[in-house]
């Protein structure tokens, strides 16, 4: 089946429906990655995410938008009106031989279109129906709409992140889906084993809200054990164990209180160390309570460094820090370059290939021999419709007048 047959990875001869939008698109991203056969499912002119940017030469095209580009690598793309009845009549058929559908319409409008889980089931019973929404398939907001805002918002994310001396900050990008997507993911897979032991396949209810207050690390638990709201810190991390710096031509990641002894050493051996060599700083508490004072001896000194001279004096001396590197230096990373994590997807209607990041993941066994750039609008109608289900020509110009495919 074209594309599907050049894939490897242990997903390899499973097929998915994806009819997510940008909430989940990059979940049946992640199990395409793994060498699934997934069929982006959009309306007859495109799906909506294709109008979110950042776009390919800043033009606005539902063609050109690098958001849709990224989330929608490996998988194969149709059109098709899940509102008619003949659309929802082929629906039916391509659920015959699915395995997963990944949806994001709010809960109760797969049912109101005759789509719901209990149909789907009843059409192909071990179907793995996930459902990425913003506050679940249940609960007081559970109609509510959302986006990656409200969910960062509503999840306790955006209350932290920030400066004490600023409102609330979004986190950058759409991080919330990002999670969202992951958990689904894992859901999916799990399910997919599950399903293999009982014979029938289930019904995942996914949450952003829920999927964004799971990684919350400390919040939460410290709120449940010593009633403490974390104040946003700004460039310091929770505990100040960690903060950023200036150097003369970057920000680097430092960890102050590891091996203080040598760090003091250092600056004073740069006659920068200030009073930092009294007995005193010796003290952790000392320091947290007088840490304005060891950040203002600590900038002024790191300024006087390039990015690569901390870096790299500190590696040697096994300092867990690192350099805020920017995407062009993300890009040019010779540790990146190395792993060959960055590959080069071809776009033939643009003449061109370009880097996308790879997978996160190196192993003996999970191989994809093949990437391919996002489908476009409807570019597999033809290979699915009639290759797959045998529709004939005629057949398929009168569902395409239609505005069914």
């Amino acid at each position: 089946m074209g594309d599907r047959e050049e894939k490897d990875g242990p997903l390899s001869g499973t097929r998915i429906l994806d009819l997510a939008d940008e909430k989940a698109s990059f979940c049946s991203k992640l199990l395409a990655d793994l060498g699934a056969d997934v069929i982006k499912v959009e309306r007859p002119g495109g799906d909506p995410s294709r109008h979110t940017g950042p776009f390919f030469k800043k033009i606005p095209s539902p063609e050109g938008s690098l958001f849709f580009w990224y989330n929608n690598t490996n998988k194969r793309g149709i059109t098709l009106d899940l509102e008619r009845e003949e659309g929802k009549k082929i629906f039916f058929r391509l659920l015959k031989n699915t395995d997963i559908v990944v949806e994001t319409f709010l809960p109760g409008d797969l049912h109101r279109l005759g789509l719901g889980y209990d149909v789907l089931r009843g059409i192909n019973s071990r179907i793995i129906l996930v459902s990425v929404t913003g506050f679940g398939q249940t609960g007081p907001r559970s109609h509510d709409r959302s986006c990656d805002l409200v969910a960062s918002a509503s999840g306790g994310q955006m209350f932290v992140s920030g400066s004490a001396s600023t409102p609330p900050l979004k986190p950058f990008g759409e991080q919330s889906y990002y999670t969202a997507s992951l958990f689904a993911a894992i859901a999916v897979l799990l399910a997919f084993r599950n399903r293999d032991r009982l014979g029938r396949g289930e019904h995942i209810d996914i949450s952003s809200q829920e999927a964004v207050l799971s990684t919350l690390d400390h919040v939460m638990v410290r709120y449940f054990h010593e009633k403490i709201i974390p104040r946003r810190q700004g460039n310091q991390s929770w505990n100040r164990s960690f903060f950023i710096l200036p150097c003369k031509d970057g920000h680097i990641l430092m960890a102050p209180f590891q091996q203080w002894e040598t760090l003091v050493e250092w600056l004073d051996g740069e006659g920068m160390a200030d009073d930092l060599k009294e007995e005193k700083w010796l003290e952790e508490d000392y320091r947290l309570k007088n840490f304005d004072r060891l950040i203002e001896i600590l900038k002024r000194w790191s300024r006087t460094h390039t990015l690569e001279e901390l870096f790299e004096i500190g590696q040697l001396m096994h300092f867990p820090w690192a350099p805020v590197l920017s995407p062009k230096q993300v890009l040019e990373s010779p540790q990146l370059k190395e792993r060959d994590f960055f590959i080069r997807v071809d776009h033939p209607e643009q003449s061109a290939s370009f880097p996308y990041p790879g997978s996160p993941y190196q192993s003996s066994s999970l191989t994809l021999s093949r990437w391919k750039r996002a489908p476009l609008i409807g570019e597999d109608n033809v290979s699915v419709y009639q290759g797959e289900l045998g529709l004939s020509d005629e057949e398929l110009q009168r569902l395409s007048s239609m505005g069914v495919i």
